[in-house]
């Protein structure tokens, strides 16, 4: 099976190709047997904003259907590593080769804000996220289908303007599940709902990744989201990976745990540890 290195920009430092590959490969074996998520493979990876270096050269493997948590404290790099997963900005060096070559639909991204369209109906929002294949035969169904998933299955014809917050974050989860896609990052999806709806979110999300077993990259400034949610935190700081941390409970977890409390209170001693300025966390 071919790995593909993406983004690898003209004037970027060089990568190996074929070393690269054969890397990815090694870390991949096996793996995407068991899942239909795609594995990623992050090497030298680097970004710039003018002046700005905001990823310092980050190295990290994910394997296929994994769930890992990205946390750090705000401007350290997190989001923009996810928009790079994402496809939606470009590297200045070093690359990301994913288990196989993927198309468009392999990789999706939800957002904070739901983002969905005023003058569309909750469907019509749903098979947005098909994009070139909206006009095909099955496409409401696919839509209604991921409708069901997030339990809106009764909203398909109600405007957004009358949903509640967290029903409007389920309707952008139906919108990037409905392609099916084999890597699903999270931009901080749940940071403006409140407490009660964010639990019912995060099984939500808990529950139709294992159901469907993508490959989920979260980032959030919640560290006890990051441990009831995960296979594994890792804690950018200053544009690199300070902290990977393995989270081998079993689930469903218990929230309020002394397992998770004591992994909760092992990354925030890390992040606090960091820096004398906690007023980002």
């Amino acid at each position: 099976m071919q790995e593909v290195l993406r983004f690898q920009s003209a004037d970027a430092e060089p990568v190996a190709r074929a070393d690269f590959i054969a890397e990815a490969q090694q870390l991949r074996r096996g793996s995407e047997a068991t899942s239909r998520g795609l594995s990623l493979t992050i090497r030298g990876l680097r970004k710039s904003f003018g002046d700005n270096e905001v990823l310092r050269g980050i190295d990290l493997h994910v394997p296929a259907g994994q769930f890992v948590a990205i946390v750090g404290r705000s401007g350290c790099g997190k989001s923009t590593l996810l928009r790079l997963i994402g496809g939606l900005e470009a590297p200045g060096g070093g690359g990301i080769a994913f288990g196989e070559g993927p198309r468009a639909q392999d990789v999706r991204v939800m957002f904070q804000e739901p983002r969905l369209l005023p003058w569309a109906r909750v469907l019509s929002n749903v098979e947005v996220g098909l994009g070139g294949e909206r006009s095909s035969a099955d496409a409401q169904a696919r839509a209604e289908r991921a409708l069901v998933e997030v339990g809106l299955g009764d909203k398909r014809g109600q405007w957004p303007s009358v949903l509640s917050g967290g029903q409007k974050q389920r309707v952008a989860l139906a919108r990037a599940l409905v392609s099916q896609p084999r890597v699903l990052a999270f931009d901080e999806p749940l940071g403006a709902l409140d407490a009660l709806t964010r639990i019912s979110m995060q099984q939500l999300l808990e529950r139709v990744w294992r159901d469907q077993g993508f490959t989920a990259i979260l980032v959030t400034h919640d560290v006890a989201e990051a441990v009831a949610l995960a296979d594994r935190v890792v804690v950018i700081e200053d544009g690199r990976i300070a902290l990977d941390v393995t989270i081998d409970l079993p689930r469903p977890r218990r929230r309020g745990s002394a397992e998770l409390a004591a992994l909760e209170g092992e990354i925030l001693k890390h992040l606090l540890e960091g820096s004398e300025d906690t007023s980002d966390l």
